[in-house]
C-alpha cells in the first residue's frame, strides 16, 4: 500500500515538472502562429482571388475571340453565297445568250430556205389539173412535204393572214382595197406566205387589206 503512494506522489510530481518545463513565451507564439495562419489564409484567399480574376479576364478574350470567329465565319459565307448566286446569274445569262445565237443562226437558216419552199408551190400551183397522177409530179409532190415536214419538226410555222384582220407583228400590207363585203381592215389576199420561227417573225406575210 505504502509503495502505491509513493508511485503516485512520483508520476504527480513528473507531471508538474513537465508542466513548470515548458518554455516561456509559449502564449505568444501560439498567438504568432495564428496570426501567422491567419495572414496565410488571407493570401491564400487573395491568390485564389487573382487566379478567378484571371479565369474571367481569359474566359472574356476567348469569349471575344470566338465572337470574331463567328463573324469571319458570317462574312466569308456571305461572300460565298454572293459569289454563287453571281455565277448562277452568270450561267443563266450565258446559256440564255447561247440559245439566243442558236435561234438567230437557225433563224437565218430558215429564212435562206424558204425561197427554195416559194418555188415548190409555185411549181406544184402552176402543173395544173392534168398533170396530176404524172409520177414526176407525184415525187415533187413528195420532196415538198418531206422538207415542209422537217421544218415544222425545227418550230418553222406559217403566219394565217387570209381572211384574218390585219396585224403589223405579222402581215405587212402592199396593197389597199375597197371591199364592201370584206370586214375592215380584214385581208382579202395573200402575195407571200409568212413564217415564224419559235415565235420569232422570219417573214412578214405580204397582203391585201380591205379599208
Amino acid at each position: 500500500m505504502a509503495d502505491e503512494n509513493t508511485k503516485a506522489q512520483e508520476t504527480v510530481e513528473e507531471a508538474v515538472d513537465t508542466e513548470s518545463a515548458q518554455p516561456e513565451g509559449t502564449v505568444e507564439e501560439t498567438a504568432e502562429a495564428t496570426v501567422e495562419n491567419a495572414e496565410t489564409k488571407t493570401e491564400d484567399s487573395a491568390e485564389e482571388s487573382e487566379q478567378g480574376k484571371r479565369k474571367d479576364r481569359k474566359s472574356r478574350r476567348k469569349d471575344k475571340e470566338l465572337e470574331k470567329r463567328d463573324e469571319q465565319i458570317a462574312d466569308l459565307t456571305d461572300r460565298l453565297q454572293r459569289s454563287m448566286a453571281e455565277f448562277d446569274n452568270y450561267r443563266k445569262r450565258t446559256e440564255k445568250e447561247k440559245a439566243s445565237m442558236y435561234v438567230i443562226g437557225a433563224k437565218d437558216i430558215v429564212e435562206k430556205i424558204l425561197p427554195v419552199v416559194d418555188n415548190f408551190e409555185r411549181g406544184l400551183d402552176a402543173a395544173g389539173e392534168d398533170k396530176k397522177g404524172d409520177p414526176f409530179l407525184e415525187g415533187m409532190e413528195k420532196i415538198y412535204k418531206q422538207l415542209w415536214t422537217t421544218l415544222e419538226e425545227l418550230g418553222v410555222k406559217p403566219i394565217e393572214a387570209l381572211g384574218n384582220e390585219f396585224d403589223p407583228n405579222f402581215h405587212n400590207a402592199v396593197m389597199h382595197v375597197e371591199d364592201e363585203e370584206a370586214g375592215e381592215n380584214a385581208v382579202v389576199e395573200e402575195f407571200q406566205k409568212g413564217y415564224t420561227y419559235k415565235d420569232f417573225v422570219i417573214r412578214h406575210s405580204m397582203v391585201k387589206v380591205a379599208n
